[in-house]
């Protein structure tokens, strides 16, 4: 591997892969005070569907980073748990969570002036023909 983190087999590279995906962190955050149940998830997560939900479920367990448990109850049941590779991303999240709580509207606000930025170019635009 290199240490290049602009090159398909860095390891850094991989890491960015992995948190990129929103709901990735999102379902590893939720994770974090111990296991629970797809449905549990999904109240506790908001705005995900089942799809999605068990998409990313099984995208973080092929990682390593999170485990299944299947109950062999009537009905059956599944709960999902951060591995202790999960729970080492925990901290990553936290940081990235409050750079966005401390700095979120400055990224808004440069959305917001690039978006009014294009509408008033292309509105100008309009009125030259």
């Amino acid at each position: 591997m290199t240490n290049d983190p602009f090159l398909a087999d860095c390891r850094a590279r991989l890491a960015f892969d992995l948190l990129s995906n929103t709901w990735n962190a999102v379902v590893l955050w939720a994770l974090r005070d111990g296991r629970s149940r797809p449905v549990e998830l999904r109240e506790r997560i908001g705005g995900i569907s089942s799809k999605v939900l068990t998409e990313t479920l099984r995208r973080l367990q092929f990682n390593g980073l999170i485990d299944r448990h299947a109950h062999p109850d009537a009905p059956a049941r599944v709960e999902y748990e951060l591995t202790p590779l999960g729970r080492t991303l925990l901290t990553p999240i936290d940081a990235v969570g409050a750079w966005a709580f401390e700095h979120g509207d400055e990224v808004m606000a440069a959305q917001e002036t690039a978006c009014a930025r294009r509408t008033g170019a292309s509105g100008e635009a309009g009125r030259q023909h």
